[in-house]
Parts: C-alpha cells; sequence; structure tokens
C-alpha cells in the first residue's frame, strides 16, 4: 500500500521542524513506518540547491526555479521512492511555501509557479498540509530567539504579512487539503491538534 505523503507550512518561527519531529515520532509510535524530510533538501542534489538558495538574494522568478529544481530532485530521488515502499512522508515545507514567499511575499506570478508545478511534479499534491498559523510579528519573535536567522527573516513585517495572507488564502481555496492549527499553542497541543487532522483524514492510528 502507498504511503502518506504530509506537509508542513508556515512562516518563519511557526514551529515547522519541531512539529514535523514530533507528528513523525508520534506516527512512529503508532506503528507506521515514517521518513521526515524537508525543503529545500531532502535529497543530495536538494541539499546542494538549498546552500546555493540561501547563500544571497535572488530575483524572485530565479528563486522559484531554484526552489522547483530542488523540488523534482528530492521528489523523485527521496519522496516518490519512500511513498511507493509503503512509508508515510513527513515533509517541512513544500511547494505551498513557494506559492506563500515567492508569489505572495516577493510579487513573481503566480501563473509561473503553476507552470513550474505541472511541468517538474505532474499530479503530485500532498494528501494532507498541515499549515501553522501564527501572526507574522510572533513568528518573527520567535525565530529571532533562536539566534540563526536566515536571509528571509531580515525581510521585515511586511514581506511576512503577505506571506501568511497567501498561505491562509490557500488554506481556504483547498479545505480539503488542507488543516490549520494555530501555531501559537503549546507544542504539545498542537501535535494533538495535528494527530487528530491525520486520524480524520488519513485514517492514521
Amino acid at each position: 500500500m502507498r504511503g502518506r505523503f504530509l506537509t508542513l507550512e508556515g512562516g518563519e518561527g511557526a514551529g515547522k521542524s519541531t512539529q514535523a519531529r514530533r507528528l513523525a515520532a508520534a506516527l512512529a509510535a503508532h506503528g507506521l513506518a515514517v521518513l521526515r524530510t524537508r525543503e529545500p533538501g531532502g535529497s543530495p542534489g536538494a541539499e546542494a540547491l538549498r546552500g546555493l538558495i540561501f547563500s544571497r538574494p535572488w530575483d524572485a522568478l530565479a528563486e522559484m526555479a531554484l526552489h522547483f529544481a530542488a523540488r523534482r530532485e528530492h521528489w523523485a530521488r527521496t519522496i516518490a521512492p519512500a511513498l511507493e515502499a509503503g512509508i508515510w512522508v513527513v515533509c517541512d515545507r513544500f511547494y505551498d511555501s513557494t506559492l506563500a514567499y515567492q508569489v505572495g511575499g516577493q510579487g513573481a506570478p503566480r501563473a509561473a509557479w503553476e507552470g513550474l508545478r505541472e511541468a517538474l511534479l505532474p499530479g503530485v499534491a500532498p494528501d494532507l498540509t498541515l499549515l501553522l498559523d501564527m501572526p507574522a510579528e510572533q513568528g518573527l519573535a520567535r525565530a529571532g530567539a533562536r539566534g540563526e536567522a536566515n536571509r528571509y527573516e531580515a525581510l521585515g513585517p511586511a514581506f511576512h504579512a503577505r506571506v501568511r495572507a497567501a498561505f491562509l488564502a490557500e488554506a481556504a481555496a483547498d479545505p480539503a487539503r488542507f488543516a490549520v492549527l494555530d501555531a501559537s499553542a503549546p507544542e504539545a497541543a498542537v501535535t494533538e491538534a495535528a494527530l487528530a487532522a491525520c486520524r480524520a483524514r488519513l485514517g492514521a492510528p
């Protein structure tokens, strides 16, 4: 039986990496084979492109193309084989992040995002996307407290407010795929909400 593909999305500081780790551990504890991965990255070629993406500012379309190049490698080398082997994949970011950041935040045309998605990932969609939502200012404060700032965090509140709005608009447009979670809740409560969504939507144990 094919595995299930879960993605976690949200702005900076929303707790995606923490919740991906907690969710993968909880699913594995219930007897599922689980792979936890991330974007950009998740395969040798995609990790190499991750370093390039974060190395400097890019034109919005160039940055989108780099993300999709990394994503195609990640899908082909890591995610698709795992799903075919019956493994549940928990991925920290996927193509909704490119829509939110490069289209919503940086102003790249949505048609370019749609074209790259269709060309490089035809017919691909997560089985469930968990959107960890919180006000942009709160997320930036959390991210700053970690002391590991990336160049996206330096783009300012207005940029991150646009990113949040893009995520929420996409979730509203596709409620069958998205579950919106309150990322400002305690970690354990967010994890339980994520597991509840997996049980309700995917029949997880």
